[in-house]
C-alpha cells in the first residue's frame, strides 16, 4: 500500500478515469473547438461563454441523450467541463484552467 506522500491526488485520478473512456475523451476534444465541430447557426447562446447545448453534442455523438448526459456528468465531476443552464437546456464547456492545472499536476506526479 502506498503512503500518503506517494499516493496520487484523488482529483487527478478522477480526471484520468474520466478520460479513460474514448467517447468522453472525444467529447472533450470536440469542446476544445466548438465552432469547428458544432452548428453555430443553431446555438441559442454564445458557445464561448456558456458552451455547447447537450442536444448538439448528442446529435454529433450519435448516442442516446441519456448516455451523452451521463458522459458529460462524469467529465463535470472530474472538473474537466462546466455546465450552464440556459432556459431548459444545459450547455457544456471545457474548464481550461482546471485542465491546465491537471496537466501540470500530471507532469509533476510522473
Amino acid at each position: 500500500m502506498a503512503d500518503a506522500a506517494t499516493s496520487p491526488d484523488p482529483d487527478l485520478v478522477s480526471a484520468l478515469r474520466a478520460l479513460s473512456n474514448p467517447v468522453r475523451l472525444q467529447l472533450l476534444l470536440w469542446l476544445r473547438e466548438p465552432e469547428r465541430h458544432f452548428p453555430m447557426d443553431e446555438a441559442i447562446a454564445d458557445p464561448g461563454e456558456v458552451g455547447v447545448c447537450v442536444s448538439h453534442i448528442q446529435a454529433k455523438a450519435g448516442l442516446a441523450q441519456s448516455t451523452v448526459s451521463a458522459y458529460l456528468a462524469e467529465l463535470q465531476r472530474a472538473g474537466l467541463v462546466r455546465a450552464t443552464r440556459v432556459g431548459k437546456w444545459t450547455h457544456y464547456r471545457r474548464d481550461e484552467d482546471r485542465i491546465a492545472g491537471l496537466v501540470s499536476q500530471l507532469g509533476e506526479t510522473l
